[in-house]
């Protein structure tokens, strides 16, 4: 099986050294992400970027929420679902919201839901989503600025949890409280 080393600043390649600076000024710390994807300074530039534009969307910091979680749930992404529980918390996105994505149950409302269900059929249909749930999804309230902004997301998310499927990256301590495993995985074993 592949090794991937989380770098620090000092063993990382020169050329992520100041993007894991940056990512140390940022967070306080340097994420086993970021230091595992350093291996690959243009991939950790482009994670960095993605995720910039990302926050720059005009979803809103719960809608942003159900996007990533709603990706990292389906991909069962260890590492990503108890950071971006972390985050929601930082951004302070309702709980409810937070525990009905890690458990895949119902979203407190229907506008939620239906960006949940929309961006589960872009994932899994890779893109090719049906004419039907795409006019759901508009009728919901959302608009095709917002499919390019899911697209945007599912893209950041591509690049974190496969990484993290490769490297199996630890989760940082600071998100260990919100450990995470899939329900449907649970039940299998």
């Amino acid at each position: 099986m592949a090794e991937f080393p989380i770098h620090t600043v000092e063993d990382a390649p020169e050329a992520a050294k100041p993007l894991l600076e940056t990512s140390y000024k940022n967070n306080g710390r340097i994420p086993g992400l970021h230091g595992t994807m350093a291996a690959a300074p243009p991939l950790l530039a482009a994670y960095n970027f993605a995720h910039q534009q990302f926050m720059a969307t005009t979803l809103t910091d719960e809608e942003k929420t159900v996007v990533w979680q709603t990706i990292n749930v389906e991909n069962n992404c260890h590492y990503c679902v108890p950071a971006h529980t972390g985050i929601a918390k930082m951004m302070k996105v309702d709980d409810a919201i937070t525990e009905a994505l890690r458990d895949e149950t119902p979203l407190p409302t229907a506008k939620l839901e239906a960006l949940r269900s929309f961006t589960l059929a872009v994932i899994r249909d890779r893109g090719f989503v049906s004419e039907a749930e795409t006019q759901a999804f508009l009728d919901a309230g959302y608009t095709e600025v917002n499919i390019l902004e899911i697209i945007l997301g599912a893209a950041q998310k591509l690049m974190s949890n496969y990484v993290n499927h490769f490297a199996g990256t630890p989760v940082d301590q600071v998100f260990q409280k919100f450990a995470w495993e899939k329900k449907s995985a649970v039940a299998a074993e």
